[in-house]
């Protein structure tokens, strides 16, 4: 018997898999159905044969109910972003947690991380990739207070599952490294909660501030002492902000 809940589906970011949410689910267990699911080749997953993010996103659709509020933290978000355009009816509403349009920076986008430095990273994967995910880990929680209490959080969870198959962690840096929804996004009419961490390195907080400005139907919150993963240091203010944004 279908569940009596709205669905919302919440998708981890990076090299990560969806024992990422399982704080944030038990909270947003009473309001919804809640449903996290892995990205190709992480979790256990098989990775497709063309790791894209076109790709990714028609995945994420093809699991998805009609009329889903999605969620997409970080890397996440941007496939979140890229299947609300493709696939509307699908999708209801969004919440973009931590993500941005475009994760590199250019002349025209200083919100992002310096070129060098993402194409540094991609090679200590290659060399390293257990060091250097775990090094990724650390940068999603510079900064914080409890640093060292979240860290150990996210390294369980990265091996609470399947590690991820070596073609999805490239193609993810890929699609890092390629992604601009900036020129799409003003046609993304959905509904959508901009929720980010002031303190955050990786996706920095003008890029929240960029989506709350420019898409059609969004509201936007900061959270002062949050950085890259609000869902783990703030979960409680994050599962309210959605339940606020859902009843709406």
């Amino acid at each position: 018997m279908p569940s009596a809940k709205p669905v919302i589906a919440l998708v981890h970011g990076w090299g990560m898999n969806t024992r990422v949410f399982d704080m944030l689910a038990a909270l947003l267990a009473n309001d919804f159905e809640v449903r996290a699911l892995d990205l190709p080749g992480h979790g256990g997953r098989d990775a497709p044969a063309e790791n894209t993010l076109q790709g990714w996103a028609d995945d994420l659709a093809r699991q998805l109910p009609d009329q889903a509020t999605l969620l997409g933290w970080s890397l996440g978000g941007q496939v979140a972003m890229r299947a609300a355009l493709d696939h509307p009816y699908r999708i209801a509403r969004l919440v973009l947690l931590a993500s941005t349009p475009k994760f590199v920076a250019a002349e025209d986008w200083e919100r992002g991380m310096a070129p060098a430095d993402l194409r540094d990273f991609g090679d200590a994967l290659l060399a390293d990739p257990q060091a250097t995910l775990l090094r990724f880990l650390s940068l999603q929680t510079r900064g914080m207070s409890g640093q060292k209490t979240l860290l150990q959080q996210l390294r369980q969870t990265l091996l609470a599952a399947p590690a991820t198959s070596r073609e999805a962690l490239t193609g993810g840096l890929a699609i890092l490294r390629d992604t601009d929804l900036r020129a799409e996004l003003p046609r993304l009419t959905q509904p959508a909660l901009i929720l980010h961490g002031a303190l955050d390195t990786l996706t920095p907080p003008a890029a929240g501030a960029w989506l709350a400005e420019t898409l059609p139907a969004a509201r936007h919150v900061e959270f002062s002492r949050a950085a890259h993963a609000p869902h783990l240091s703030h979960c409680a203010e994050v599962a309210a902000a959605i339940g606020r944004f859902a009843r709406d």
